[in-house]
């Protein structure tokens, strides 16, 4: 019965029953509606979004138009046309979606502080005070989606979901779309997310929805009725008692993110998927990752290099290095990796390249131990600042305008500056 579980939450002071702390805020289509606020001539119109200009990648965004014929994200290009005899295909611009990003994030401040962005789409606001009533908080999100659209764009819809933890209201936000508006209050907990699957729930996965499976849980209610400690090992660590409050709306204890690596990868168009060109964009991965490290502060003590075949087979080396920030050294420790994962197969069909720094230290913590021995102790202190000089001189006079070493012909603008799920660009990336 309501008021009678000891880990309901609690109305606060100033808070009705539904105990509402979070708003937050999924942006619709976001890839394919920017596209749509652009150019007037795609809007009503079916589309998606491509990586680069070939029927044999996917789609990385469709408009609501082309969502209608059955394409979602990760639809074949080939399949998405055949399904949709009247589909507009639309190069990915990236530094157009993170300069809408700021646009809708500048324009949700004008009414509520922007608590975390949670990607390139998603922001979660944290309600204060009166803002908490239901009522008020209603009014509010109604607010922000008519003034992104007055004041951004009128494509830029967005769908809100109003709740007591962050996750029920990332939860909330995708039970309606597009323009949707959904409140999960304590005093609704739990019938109104029983019908929910468990993949529903943002952070539970195919592995993790699996695991839950192989314990029983098939769906919400189920989890529901676990214990902290059961979900905990059912989950298989903190993770999951983590999950189980949040899902009863109440937020566990932030853990500070912390950056753990850098990296880049870039799929190489049809004509250039041969050794040769591969070599030249595993190159310049590797020194736009060495430049967005040193723009972050940290020092790598670890490569990763990885490629994949035209069959998608996967293969990868690694190699541990002294710590730097320096482009020259990375760039060599490449080359040797390089020659390890390619060998004699000179006539392999690369299809997708990818780099990674790791082992991550910060530059400014960086001291000597009792015995004068530091972690960078061999990087080159005159490569290093050629290297930051680099850096300045690109920002100056545009991306690329001085390069280290021979560079690929015929790649994306936006090789290592894309979208990723847990990381927006910076300007700097574009520029």
């Amino acid at each position: 019965m309501v008021g009678t579980d000891p880990t309901r939450p609690k109305p606060g002071k100033g808070q009705d029953s539904a105990c509402l702390d979070w708003l937050f805020l999924d942006l619709n289509a976001y890839f394919a509606s920017v596209e749509q606020q652009r150019n007037p001539r795609l809007r009503g119109r079916p589309v998606i979004v491509t990586p680069m200009d070939s029927d044999a990648t996917c789609a990385i965004a469709a408009s609501y138009e082309a969502k209608r014929f059955g394409i979602k994200t990760g639809t074949k290009v080939y399949e998405a046309k055949r399904m949709c005899p009247g589909l507009i295909c639309v190069p990915a611009r990236h530094d157009v979606y993170v300069e809408y990003h700021h646009r809708v994030v500048n324009e949700v401040e004008r009414h509520l502080h922007v608590t975390r962005v949670e990607s390139i789409d998603e922001v979660a606001c944290e309600l204060m005070g009166a803002e908490r009533l239901t009522e008020n908080a209603v009014a509010l999100a109604k607010k922000i989606q008519t003034d992104i659209l007055k004041n951004v764009g009128v494509c830029m819809r967005s769908s809100i979901g109003l709740a007591p933890s962050a996750l029920l209201a990332k939860v909330a936000s995708d039970m309606k779309k597009p323009m949707g508006l959904t409140v999960l209050g304590a005093d609704a907990l739990p019938g109104a997310i029983e019908g929910l699957g468990l993949s529903d729930l943002a952070g539970i996965g195919k592995n993790m929805r699996l695991r839950l499976n192989l314990a029983g849980i098939f769906d919400v209610a189920s989890f529901w009725a676990l214990s902290p400690s059961q979900a905990k090992a059912v989950w298989g660590g903190i993770q999951g008692e983590r999950f189980w409050y949040a899902l009863h709306g109440i937020d566990p204890p932030d853990i500070a993110p912390r950056t753990q690596s850098i990296g880049h990868s870039h799929v190489l168009g049809p004509d250039l998927r041969n050794v040769e060109a591969a070599h030249a964009v595993a190159r310049k991965l590797a020194a736009r990752a060495a430049s967005r490290m040193r723009r972050a502060g940290f020092k790598t003590g670890k490569l990763t290099l990885w490629l994949k075949t035209a069959d998608w087979s996967k293969r990868e080396t690694a190699l541990r290095i002294s710590h730097t920030a320096d482009s020259f050294a990375i760039l060599q420790a490449a080359e040797e990796m390089w020659r390890n994962l390619i060998g004699a197969h000179e006539r392999l069909a690369v299809r997708h390249v990818g780099i990674v720094l790791a082992d991550l230290i910060e530059a400014a913590a960086i001291s000597p131990d009792l015995f004068g021995w530091r972690p960078d102790m061999n990087e080159r202190e005159d490569r290093l600042k050629l290297s930051e000089a680099i850096d300045r001189l690109n920002q100056r006079y545009g991306r690329d305008a001085v390069a280290i070493g021979p560079q690929p012909r015929c790649v994306s603008p936006y090789m290592g500056a894309k979208v990723a799920f847990n990381r927006i660009p910076e300007a700097k990336d574009f520029s």
